[in-house]
């Protein structure tokens, strides 16, 4: 249970009631989180894209959204009841942060948004974000992959790493930025584009990263959309990347941050002090672990404020950045400690006899450095954060989100 337990009241009693029984009756224990994300992956997969329907029809997908786009029009104090009891039963939930939505809420236009947001919102469309480029990794400015004006329609070209991507999926959307203006200044020579798959001339093939095989690279061969996928202008593509960026930077909170390593290192040294083993006996150790304990809470606590702000619509310029960067600096410096607390056992994956909690730990090490490179590298949030600060050449204000926005509450 998340810590904070902020959701713990009488009022939404109910709402948790209703929830615990929804998770009861519709997740079998096979479809709950296994130790490693890989295991069953596609079969998982397919079982949670027609649960999230589900849940989309409930509200539950997108349930601060509005309801005039399929949303619940729900609290935030709902959101954390929804984290709370799947994370309690062990499935998977984390109110599927797809930035489109917020970007369509800042930007789209209303028939775009009922065409695209609406089916995102209410699970029956998937959103997977295209931005790496091969060549250029996070540096979004130098985008090559090109967008050429053919009458009423766009012919695209390019490549990209790192989306999701299911080669039997029905309905989905590749959402990015593409070069429009080989000619026009940087940050002013690109749109952002809405990609339907399948759709011809878009193919892709899975990768076998660290974190396993969920990702993939796109290849976009003469693919055609008509003008009604580009989202704002066809010069405006990095200021709407901004709206999506500022969300993924941390520009919203996060309602939940996943405790358990931290949890399975203390659970650790409490069961080998009661054995009478190291290392739960030793002090220096001890003390690693309690470090480890405390930071993962005060990233928790940061982030919770960050959360507040947005759901309040307090105007926010540092908070979440600033946030995000100490939030990766801990994922990694946490996961250091891990290893010098459990020592070569916290190597051992989830099929391993010797593996302690299941090969936890291990899926943890792999996961922690991904988290360096995921959202863009590391060292593009903390130049990010500089400039919100003030320490950097330049300086810049915080993106719109649909909270600062638009008068809609999400």
């Amino acid at each position: 249970m998340d810590f904070r337990e902020v959701a713990s009241n009488e009022k939404m009693d109910g709402f948790r009631k209703e929830v615990r029984a929804w998770l009861e009756k519709n997740v079998p224990e096979e479809m709950k989180n296994p130790v490693d994300s890989d295991d069953r992956h596609e079969e998982r997969y397919h079982f949670w894209r027609e649960k999230n329907k589900e849940l989309g029809a409930k509200g539950w997908l997108y349930p601060t959204f509005p309801k005039q786009y399929g949303g619940g029009g729900l609290s935030a104090e709902h959101v954390d009841v929804l984290i709370e009891e799947f994370h309690a039963y062990g499935a998977p939930y984390a109110k599927r942060p797809n930035y489109l939505a917020g970007v369509l809420l800042v930007w789209g236009t209303e028939e775009q948004r009922q065409e695209f947001l609406v089916p995102l919102v209410k699970g029956e469309m998937i959103g997977y974000n295209k931005y790496t480029e091969p060549h250029s990794g996070s540096d979004l400015a130098s985008y090559q992959s090109t967008a050429v004006k053919d009458g009423d329609m766009w012919v695209l070209n390019g490549s990209n790493a790192f989306p999701g991507g299911h080669e039997d999926e029905t309905n989905a959307v590749y959402f990015g930025p593409m070069l429009t203006d080989k000619e026009a200044p940087r940050h002013r020579n690109l749109g952002f584009f809405m990609v339907p798959y399948p759709t011809p001339g878009l193919t892709f093939k899975r990768m076998n990263t660290l974190q396993g095989t969920g990702q993939c690279f796109i290849y976009l061969d003469d693919v055609r959309v008509p003008n009604e996928n580009l989202v704002g202008g066809d010069h405006q593509g990095w200021q709407v990347m901004g709206t999506a960026l500022e969300q993924e930077h941390g520009g919203n909170g996060t309602n939940y941050h996943e405790e358990k390593p931290i949890d399975n290192l203390v659970s650790y040294m409490q069961r080998n002090r009661k054995e009478g083993k190291i290392p739960g006996g030793d002090p220096v150790l001890q003390q690693i672990a309690a470090e480890a304990w405390n930071e993962f809470h005060s990233v928790s606590i940061m982030d919770t404020r960050v959360t507040w702000m947005y759901h309040n619509k307090i105007k926010m310029q540092w908070e979440g950045p600033v946030t995000f960067v100490y939030a990766r600096i801990n994922t990694l410096r946490n996961a250091a400690r891990i290893r010098e607390v459990m020592g070569m056992y916290a190597l051992l994956g989830a099929h391993d006899p010797l593996a302690p909690q299941g090969g936890a730990q291990e899926v943890h090490q792999r996961n922690s450095l991904q988290a360096q490179h995921g959202s863009g590298s590391f060292n593009i949030s903390k130049v990010v954060a500089a400039r919100r600060i003030g320490i950097s050449r330049t300086r810049e204000q915080a993106a719109p989100t649909p909270n600062t926005a638009t008068n809609f509450g999400v």
